[in-house]
């Protein structure tokens, strides 16, 4: 599936959810799920009954696109997730969140995890000393995720710091913004995951 490069903000219409696509924008009055809340498109405010499918399409399309990965990357992470040992929605989302994006995002390094995904490319961050590329590396307990210390002054570094200051916490992770410093401590669970979505709907699609 090729990348989509229009307005991020039409996906959270289309989810009727709010899913901070934008970073520090989704915190404003500037925030076009606020002012627009209905689906986008010429009919976005008559859509009609939505079929069983539907409703499980547009769950998976929900996390699928806050979580900003291609239809590929996400079908190739549910398979690993049922490979495993535990309940597959729950192991599905821990690794999810463990994603180095995810977690540059969740540490406050990041206004979105779109931003935490350049961050991650242009060699801006390290895991546990050394440099990491790849924003679909998988985390683990015990990691240490810092800043190079060559791209501390960056203005996006601080601008990512005031916005975590108002977001909600993340008891899996240890932030130390002043030394640009996360650690992972544990698994993420499934009340850490904050956002309204259920699961079930999305294993049913792929168990089709």
């Amino acid at each position: 599936m090729s990348k989509y490069n229009g307005p991020v903000c039409r996906h959270c219409r289309r989810e009727l959810q709010k899913l901070f696509l934008k970073g520090d924008r989704c915190f404003t009055d500037r925030c076009a799920f606020d002012r627009k809340g209905y689906p986008p498109g010429q009919h976005g405010q008559k859509r009609g009954k939505v079929s069983e499918y539907g409703v499980q399409l547009r769950e998976k399309q929900k996390v699928r696109k806050a979580y900003g990965m291609t239809e590929q990357s996400f079908r190739n992470l549910y398979a690993k997730a049922v490979a495993e040992r535990g309940v597959t929605s729950e192991v599905f989302f821990q690794k999810l969140e463990m994603r180095l994006d995810n977690v540059i995002y969740r540490m406050g390094f990041a206004r979105s995890r779109q931003e935490a995904k350049q961050v991650v490319r242009h060699n801006h961050i390290l895991v546990n000393g050394k440099k990491v590329n790849i924003p679909s590396a998988q985390t683990k307990i015990g990691d240490v995720v810092t800043v190079s210390t060559g791209s501390r002054k960056m203005s996006l570094f601080a601008l990512a710091a005031d916005l975590f200051g108002r977001r909600a916490k993340i008891p899996w992770v240890e932030v130390d913004l002043g030394q640009f410093s996360g650690k992972v401590v544990a698994l993420p669970l499934r009340d850490d995951i904050q956002m309204n979505v259920k699961e079930r709907l999305i294993v049913e699609l792929y168990s089709k």
